[in-house]
């Protein structure tokens, strides 16, 4: 009976540790999301974002197997590549693009020509210097953020290939089929996942522990 006991406590302790860290990793990750919210008002009048940018000749398909799988697709299709959905699932036998790290790691694999890297939890007007530096550079910009499928939020990676700053407008071409056009404030809703409504626990505590990221792109040279 008191071996019961003391493995009793040890359990409940467990628990409650358990649940204490929990709690801690979901308030950093809100602090951390929240501090990449600065202002951003002064970009529309700056004269370093004052052209109007369009990448042609990106090609928007509906995504069948996912969305890193897509985006890579279309990246690929860009640059006159032959790169396919089901040409990487088939190299892998499943997904490998879940994760921001993994993604960028697959993009680098891919594209050897170029270098991506990955920007995780960026501040606003980091972001846009990031997204427009290579826009300006003639390249669609990957990125990270919350879209819909139907009714139903989800995380995605979709490409943004045009940014009119002065006119607040982005233009991204998402993989569930068709492209999207946004303010900044509306990218940001949805980069740092507020627009998610209510996103399960389980996806709260996939960031809280570093699974996927918010404000994230990669930038590609």
């Amino acid at each position: 009976m008191r071996i019961l006991r003391i493995l009793i406590r040890v359990i409940g302790g467990i628990i409650v540790l358990a649940l204490c860290i929990a709690v801690i990793a979901l308030i950093r990750v809100n602090i951390i999301t929240g501090n990449t919210q600065d202002d951003f008002s002064f970009v529309y009048n700056d004269e370093k974002y004052k052209e109007p940018i369009l990448i042609e000749n990106v090609n928007v398909i509906k995504q069948d197997v996912s969305c890193g799988y897509a985006v890579i697709e279309m990246f690929s299709a860009w640059k006159g590549g032959n790169i396919t959905e089901e040409s990487l699932y088939s190299q892998y036998g499943s997904v490998v693009t879940s994760s921001g790290d993994k993604f960028c790691e697959e993009m680098n694999k891919q594209f050897p020509e170029y270098k991506t890297t990955i920007h995780k939890y960026v501040k606003n007007t980091e972001f846009i210097d990031v997204m427009y530096k290579t826009l300006s550079s003639g390249k669609p910009v990957p990125f990270e953020w919350a879209a819909k499928s139907g009714e139903e939020w989800t995380l995605h990676y979709s490409l943004i290939i045009g940014a009119d700053i002065p006119n607040d407008v982005i233009t991204v071409a998402n993989p569930y089929g068709y492209i999207e056009k946004l303010t900044l404030h509306e990218l940001f809703e949805r980069t740092s996942f507020r627009a998610f409504d209510n996103m399960p626990l389980y996806l709260k505590m996939a960031f809280a522990i570093g699974m996927f990221e918010k404000n994230t792109l990669f930038s590609v040279e």
